[in-house]
């Protein structure tokens, strides 16, 4: 019988929902900018089906940036998603 290995679980910021880390993006702010999380610093995870409600997701993206520019958050956002599934 195989061993079961221990996954990480991990709580999206905007949901609270609780999953495994390989199911959620992982990003990063950095001066009120965001990124794909770059190794170095604080991050936090978004799951998958929150990406598809935006106003939700946009009141977690400005609470975790301290940022009020909302345009900007959610062009970013897209950019890095549109990015991650092309790679």
């Amino acid at each position: 019988m195989a061993k079961k290995f221990h996954e990480p679980i991990r709580t999206c910021v905007s949901c609270r929902k609780k999953d495994i880390q390989c199911n959620l993006f992982r990003l990063q702010c950095e001066n009120g900018d965001l990124s794909l999380f770059s190794g170095v610093g604080r991050s936090f995870y978004l799951c998958k089906s929150c990406l598809k409600e935006e106003k939700k997701l946009l009141k977690a993206l400005m609470r975790q940036c301290r940022s009020g520019e909302k345009d900007k958050l959610m062009n970013k956002l897209k950019e890095i998603i549109t990015d991650d599934r092309k790679s």
